[in-house]
């Protein structure tokens, strides 16, 4: 049935306003240059309203973007190195990177260089015929990851990773049970979330991927040990045994130095894969090119994500072995795709990302960087034991741990409001991460310690006064 004219006019009239609101707004993106106050004003406002209306409202609660900024909320415009800016100009040194996908900084040139010359050309794949990037990433990819791994496929997202490994590992295995780490966190589509170690994401959901997962305390290997001997006995298959390296979002906990090759030792003896959880500590962020490189461990299965795109481009990478990659090869090449993952820009972005960490050996800096950062966290841990509980981390993911989320959230308010951008929201802020681009520069670094001193100080005295 056609819908009546009046209808029909309505319709129109709603394309008419969409297509002048989206030149509206293109004209804003291609403006090069600065903004009066007015329309800075103007674009944060409408910034605010367009969350509220019709995406998320409950950001706008919990950020301090919005919540500690003053009478004009922090809307992100521009930035490079370790420093970005909001609209209105106002200029913050980045300690919280994206979350670790900032390991190069903002629009790094030579990534949005490379970018730039591909989307002038091929911007994403045909779908039939060879594209050259992808092969290019893949080769790269064996060439930079530990041991035999070989083979890659590419997505856009960690969870896509994540989703990739567990398919993976259940093709080869011809198993469905994982065992994985309480606080651990791999993504949230549903199967990477079947994974997750915390109940806040997992219990909403109810049930989730229908086979068994079982979950044992990170750092703890001998409960690995016992949790296979179980599943073996009683006569459930385990397809794979995944953790981070390193825990990121349950606050940098880096676990005992027998965990990863004891890991390694028991899933070897009971014929079960091993997963890397790389999405995080990946390309240098923990003082080694990869998180498992501090204990000299071989995973069968490497995910990988956020920073391998340079923080120019989305992209995730699932890296194996050509034994264990065998089932999405054949009988059919086209078990696990997506469209656009591996496209022509993600790539050009990745080969990027990939030569300047080889080039500038950026786990080095991440290394050197954390060395003298850590010490100095760890003395104001104890000048201020009220505030803290410690100090965790390897390279550059560190966690600041305090005696309770309201603590947390204040310390990282109050560094807000001095220009450092650290984690830390009204829900989440007992474990802060401190996560800054690894080219972020020791004089910067030098900046951060001193308004985190002044933080602490206002802090503290708030506490003392009650």
């Amino acid at each position: 049935m056609r819908p009546a004219i009046g209808q029909e006019k309505s319709v129109d009239a709603g394309f008419d306003s969409a297509l002048q609101y989206a030149e509206r707004w293109l004209d804003i993106i291609e403006n090069k240059g600065t903004f009066s106050e007015a329309d800075a004003k103007s674009i944060i406002e409408e910034s605010k309203e367009n969350f509220a209306e019709h995406f998320n409202r409950g950001w706008l609660e919990y950020r301090k973007s919005v919540t500690e900024a003053g009478d004009w909320a922090s809307v992100e415009w521009s930035g490079e190195g370790a420093a970005f800016r909001d609209v209105l100009g106002r200029e913050y040194i980045d300690c919280l990177g994206g979350f670790g996908m900032m390991d190069l900084g903002w629009c790094h040139p030579e990534v949005v260089r490379a970018v730039k010359a591909q989307v002038e050309r091929s911007p994403m794949p045909s779908q039939e015929l060879i594209d050259p990037l992808r092969g290019v990433l893949a080769k790269l990819m064996a060439q930079i990851t530990p041991g035999d791994l070989k083979y890659s496929w590419f997505a856009a997202s960690g969870t896509e990773a994540i989703e990739a490994s567990i398919k993976i590992a259940k093709l080869y295995t011809q198993k469905s049970a994982f065992i994985v780490a309480v606080k651990g966190f791999h993504g949230k589509t549903l199967g990477s979330l079947s994974l997750m170690g915390k109940a806040d994401y997992r219990a909403p959901m109810g049930t989730l991927y229908g086979g068994p997962i079982y979950h044992v305390p990170f750092g703890d290997a001998d409960a690995v040990e016992r949790q296979l001997e179980i599943c073996d006995k009683v006569g459930i298959g385990i397809a794979g045994v995944l953790f981070e390296p390193i825990q990121g979002e349950a606050g940098a906990i880096v676990p005992p130095d027998n965990f990863w090759p004891k890991v390694r030792e028991v899933t070897k003896r009971y014929n079960v894969l091993l997963i890397a959880d790389e999405v995080q500590t990946g390309l240098g962020r923990t003082g080694r090119m990869w998180g498992v490189d501090h204990w000299n461990v071989v995973p069968d299965i490497l995910a990988v994500a956020k920073s391998l795109g340079g923080g120019v481009m989305p992209v995730s990478a699932v890296v194996t072995t050509e034994e264990i990659f065998e089932p999405m090869m054949y009988p059919n090449p086209f078990m696990h795709t997506t469209t656009t993952g591996g496209g022509a820009l993600a790539c050009a972005a990745a080969i990027a990302a990939i030569r300047v960490t080889l080039r500038d050996r950026l786990w080095e800096q991440a290394a050197a960087k954390g060395e003298y950062l850590i010490p100095k966290l760890q003395e104001f841990a104890a000048q201020y034991p009220q505030i803290y509980e410690k100090i965790t981390g390897k390279g550059l993911l560190i966690g600041m741990h305090f005696r309770n989320p309201q603590i947390g959230y204040r310390v990282a308010a109050e560094l807000f409001k001095r220009g450092v951008l650290v984690s830390g929201t009204l829900t989440s802020a007992q474990t802060v991460r401190i996560e800054p681009p690894l080219i972020i520069s020791m004089e910067q670094l030098d900046e951060v310690l001193e308004r985190l001193g002044d933080a602490l100080k206002t802090v503290s005295r708030s506490m003392e006064d009650g």
